[in-house]
């Protein structure tokens, strides 16, 4: 990637065109890509063995795959089970209208000022719409990523589900499905889970609705037929950002009514965690005693970041939204055609249909990519007991992993090959910080990682760096630089005697 240093930014126009140009001008000044380093294998079989593979193709897989030829880890393989341009929740079931981060926050572009959110927006609309965009329409954040993705030449095989992750041979594989699929297995060093939210879970489904037809609930990461719900009566659970979200998604379908049953006794209203995020917490909370970093996400946890205020706004501004505080589900079923619910305080409605904003539960033995040896998995269950007031079930089924986002055994000698799974999701937060799923220090987290990999496949591969290092005779010198002179002969008589 060469480029001269002409271009000019601002306005529409030319402008996208010129900030391609200044990127490719920038990134040349870094010598980016990175020369390949890794050491080749193949398996005895003749396949090719990838250095590694990374799972997703989302925000968090996307600036993986600029980390990764940042530095200069080549042989990688990119899957995202969704179509071109779907990746992620931002068009699917994410329904907020803006990005709660601040519009200036760097994101994904691993410090290169030319690829940030702002560079692709004032060379779109010039500065002065830049001053006044206030947070980032969600829509116009997918179509950062996908000319992120274009711009990178980032290659991604999309419509490839990665089925199971098994120990093959000393390496890993990866048997995978979909459209989209070349083969049935793919063999790796290691693994990157860039999955996300969900990506070491699953969706949180509380009991309650256990006994009710499937038509008549939904969790809100999935797709909903929101014109269906127009004049009908709509329950959901919880106030956080999603459920808040579907809840707006609703009322603008023209719901009859929405409620919000919420367990707590008040609205949650401070951001906790946005008071603390530096680079310091960023770099210094993985190296904290468990202690202190079960302490830290235990309370961020039980505090709950609120919805942000514009998407509670867009609930409250009808008339026929209504918020339910103390109002946790003693139960509900179906009476009459419709769906009964039973608060713990004993108060009772009636509802057509309930949303769940519950969130996702952390459980690797959730994931069918690991069937058979999840159980297998350290968690930081395993690891460490709180103090009683302190307790967490929930935080307890995190992952307990090490510096590089790696799986560790519970046993040791059970799985050694979970050790080359690396978690770049949200199941790494309570071991690693907020540096794998949220725009704040995503890149700082990709490069950590990817620093970490490096690390890694040289040692594994020493013996051939040293093999290389003894064989290397590419001469600095020629021969013809210097002309070697005899040392003068001593005249020991014009040494001065004393």
């Amino acid at each position: 990637m060469t480029a001269t240093a002409s271009f000019e930014i601002g306005g529409e126009g030319g402008g996208l065109a010129a900030l391609e140009a200044r990127l490719r001008y920038d990134l040349d000044c870094l010598c980016w890509p990175a020369a390949n380093w890794v050491e080749p294998r193949r398996h005895a079989s003749g396949e090719t063995i990838q250095d590694v593979v990374v799972i997703g193709g989302g925000m968090c897989g996307l600036v993986m795959a600029f980390a990764l030829k940042a530095a200069g880890i080549r042989r990688v393989r990119q899957f995202d089970r969704a179509p071109a341009g779907l990746e992620g929740p931002w068009l699917t079931y994410a329904r907020m209208e803006t990005l709660r981060s601040p519009k200036q926050l760097v994101g994904p572009a691993m410090g290169v000022g030319a690829l940030t959110f702002r560079a692709w927006f004032e060379a779109r609309f010039g500065s002065p719409a830049w001053e006044a965009l206030d947070k980032i329409p969600r829509p116009m954040w997918m179509d950062y990523l996908r000319w992120y993705r274009r711009v990178l030449d980032l290659r991604i095989e999309n419509e490839v589900e990665v089925t199971r992750i098994v120990p093959a041979d000393g390496l890993l594989a990866l048997e995978i499905s979909g459209a989209g699929a070349k083969e049935e297995r793919v063999l790796a060093r290691k693994v990157v889970m860039a999955t996300g939210r969900e990506g070491l879970g699953r969706p949180t489904i509380p009991g309650f609705v256990r006994d009710l037809p499937r038509n008549r609930w939904a969790h809100s990461s999935e797709e909903i037929d929101f014109e269906a719900l127009a004049g009908r009566r709509v329950v959901v659970i919880g106030v956080g950002a999603s459920a808040v979200d579907n809840a707006a998604e609703a009322l603008e379908a023209g719901a009859a009514e929405v409620r919000h049953l919420i367990r707590r006794t008040s609205m949650p209203t401070i951001n906790k965690m946005m008071g603390i995020g530096s680079y310091g917490f960023t770099a210094g909370f993985a190296t904290l005693p468990d202690a202190w970093r079960w302490r830290f996400m235990r309370y961020a946890f039980a505090e709950q970041t609120p919805a942000p205020r514009g998407s509670t706004m867009r609930v409250s501004r009808h008339p026929n939204a209504h918020f339910h505080f103390d109002a946790g589900i003693a139960s509900m079923r179906m009476a009459n055609g419709a769906v009964r619910i039973e608060t713990v305080r004993r108060d009772v409605l009636e509802t057509d249909f309930v949303i769940l904003g519950t969130g996702f539960t952390v459980d690797p033995l959730a994931r069918t990519e690991m069937e058979g040896y999840a159980d297998a998995i350290l968690l930081w269950k395993d690891r460490y007991t709180p103090p009683p007031d302190e307790a967490d079930p929930q935080i307890g089924l995190f992952p307990y992993l090490d510096e590089a986002f790696a799986f560790l055994e519970r046993e040791p000698g059970r799985a050694p090959w979970l050790n080359d799974i690396h978690a770049f999701n949200y199941g790494a937060t309570i071991s690693l910080g907020k540096v794998s799923g949220d725009i704040p220090a995503i890149s700082d987290g990709a490069g950590w990682l990817a620093r970490e990999l490096a690390a890694r496949l040289y040692r594994e591969d020493v013996e051939a760096h040293w093999r290389r290092l003894v064989a290397y005779d590419k001469p600095e010198l020629l021969g013809d630089e210097w002309r070697a002179s005899p040392v003068p002969a001593f005249d020991e008589a014009r040494e001065e005697v004393t």
